[in-house]
């Protein structure tokens, strides 16, 4: 049979506060972060990397289509999505 201490006390409702600190406790490790940073940073280096060499090996092809996206355009794309998830990366690492 519980003690009488122990239904008062689950008869109280929690504070918002008390309830995201333990579950912030256990919520991130460190070896998380880092593996999900490392991860988030490769992707940013691999998608730039790759993507500068297919428009390195298609530019002819890319500028004899008369494409409305021009090589600008796609190294553009390019940087964004690079920075991008080599953003997430350092995000993740720090938060």
């Amino acid at each position: 049979m519980p003690s009488q201490s122990s239904v008062q006390e689950l008869q109280q409702p929690t504070s918002v506060k008390d309830a995201l600190a333990l579950q912030q406790r256990d919520y991130d490790c460190t070896s998380c972060r880092v593996m999900g940073s490392v991860v988030f940073t490769g992707m940013g280096i691999y998608s730039y990397a790759s993507g500068m060499r297919q428009l390195r090996e298609r530019e002819r092809e890319i500028l004899r289509s008369g494409s409305r996206f021009g090589l600008g355009a796609r190294k553009g794309a390019i940087y964004a999505l690079s920075a991008s998830l080599v953003g997430l990366g350092v995000y993740r690492l720090q938060n």
